[in-house]
């Protein structure tokens, strides 16, 4: 992985408050990304496959859901990059209202996506 590859994916908002949630969960689902965003759901998906693609983040499906989460195989300090990243804006706008509107959803019991 190199640094540029990894800050350009930092540097979309939309990717980096997708990784500010994954950073916070083990995993999300689409519809709970979306949820938490307020954004259309191609958005999302558009944006999660740049990470995917980036090796940031990796995927499972189970069912009609896909999963995310960060990519354990990144190296050390790509994992540290992110992690504090997302320690530092966590309680900045707009990351600290996708955390807050992904708590409040209600159809999300015991963390399991069932929109």
């Amino acid at each position: 992985m190199s640094p540029t590859l990894l800050f350009k994916a930092l540097s979309d908002p939309t990717r980096l408050r997708c990784l500010s949630l994954l950073d916070n969960y083990e995993e999300l689902c689409v519809c709970e990304l979306t949820h938490a965003l307020g954004l259309p759901q191609p958005k999302v998906s558009h944006h999660l496959a740049g990470l995917r693609k980036a090796e940031l983040v990796s995927d499972r499906k189970a069912g009609l859901w896909i999963y995310y989460r960060l990519n354990p195989g990144v190296p050390p300090w790509v994992e540290a990059v992110i992690r504090k990243t997302a320690e530092g804006i966590r309680n900045e706008a707009p990351f600290a209202s996708d955390a807050v509107a992904l708590a409040e959803m209600s159809n999300r019991p015991s963390g399991i996506c069932s929109a």
